[in-house]
């Protein structure tokens, strides 16, 4: 019973830290807000549980979003509700429409600032006792401002979650569905391939690129503010992108199995580079997420090389020629998928040794080394 729960705990490590920063945050808003004789200290108590991410990188673009929307909706609000009389039904509707108009624009163009509408509206319609629109607007940003302060804070300092980390966690587990399909599509040299699991696969692989991509976002916005010195995110996202439309040409050369004779001679070197990439996206699976080197591509090297001998063997016993031109495209179009295939890995995998940690990288180089004098 403790072993599960203890190994829960590990596989959930992030949520349960972004549970703390969410719980740690409230409170501090909340206490900050009493001694500071904030009126309406929900407000900062509501701001950080909903600006506070999974990342700093995270947190930092909602809280500033969150600022900006405030500022700009209660700003206008106040401007609307002082040039607009509106004590009537009529005079209400007029200057809830002037305040709408707008920031209902600003919104379509920019989704992130949505709260900038919610606050004019409540500068306009909740009453404010003897405070005037403006002074309302400012208390607002004034409570919205302390709570971000606090979110941004608490972000950096408990347990604070980079998102390059969880960059590279989701760039691990973008491999997975990637393996699967290469073993499936490789498979389909001497075997039909199920095209339903094709199109799963395919949908598995672009949701898990969309979550680095913007992972790889907060990233970028982490090193633009000085939070981290890690490496560049896009050409992570770039080299996943394109190993995904590796897969689709792979897929679009192998809709049915190869013809005869000429499967017999490819379909163990497909089985053969299928195993290799399949040992090696592992590998470097775990190496993204533990930020380790990455895995020798040596054995997934020789096995695109065997698989090229191989239809050059076919070339020279002349068993292309009589074939259809469809299908000598589909014998070249495998092997070219496959080389482009090996490119991009390739491509991930200097990003996977470009974090890794001194040590992983050392030990990896040793490791090399060793292996070269011991042949």
């Amino acid at each position: 019973m403790i072993g599960k729960a203890s190994e829960w705990v590990t596989g959930h490590r992030a949520e349960i830290a972004l549970s703390l920063r969410i719980t740690a945050a409230g409170l501090i808003a909340f206490a900050l807000g009493e001694l500071l004789g904030v009126q309406q200290v929900y407000w900062a108590v509501l701001t950080t549980v909903i600006v506070m991410q999974a990342s700093v990188g995270g947190s930092l673009k909602a809280t500033l979003d969150r600022l900006v929307g405030t500022a700009a909706g209660g700003l206008w609000g106040a401007a609307v509700a002082g040039a607009m009389p509106h004590d009537t039904v009529v005079g209400t509707a007029g200057a809830l429409a002037a305040a709408l108009v707008p920031l209902a624009l600003l919104v379509a163009w920019w989704p992130s600032y949505r709260v900038a509408p919610v606050t004019a509206i409540i500068v306009l319609l909740v009453p404010h006792g003897e405070a005037t629109p403006l002074d309302a607007a400012v208390e607002r940003l004034i409570e919205i401002a302390l709570g971000c302060a606090v979110a941004l804070g608490v972000a950096l300092a408990v347990t604070p979650s980079r998102a390059h980390r969880l960059l590279y966690t989701a760039a691990g587990d973008a491999l997975a569905p990637v393996r699967e399909l290469i073993a499936l599509l490789l498979a389909g040299a001497a075997a039909p391939v199920d095209a339903a699991a094709v199109l799963v696969l395919h949908d598995r692989i672009r949701a898990t690129v969309e979550r680095c991509a913007a992972a790889a976002g907060d990233a970028a916005r982490e090193r633009a503010s000085y939070l981290s010195d890690a490496p560049d995110p896009d050409p992570l996202v770039r080299s996943l992108r394109r190993i995904s439309h590796d897969l689709v040409m792979l897929a679009r050369a192998l809709p049915t199995p190869l013809p005869e004779p000429v499967r017999g001679r490819l379909a163990k070197p497909a089985q053969r580079a299928a195993a290799a990439l399949d040992a090696f996206l592992a590998g470097l699976a775990e190496a993204l997420k533990q930020g380790a080197a990455s895995p020798s591509l040596e054995p997934v090297k020789q096995s695109v090389a065997d698989y090229e001998a191989a239809i050059a063997a076919i070339r020279r016993d002349g068993l292309i020629v009589p074939l259809p031109a469809e299908d000598a495209e589909r014998i070249f179009g495998v092997a070219f998928a496959l080389q482009q295939l090996l490119g991009n890995i390739e491509d991930l995998a200097n990003r996977a040794t470009e974090v890794a940690r001194p040590s992983a990288s050392v030990k990896a180089i040793t490791s090399g080394t060793q292996g070269k004098r011991a042949d």
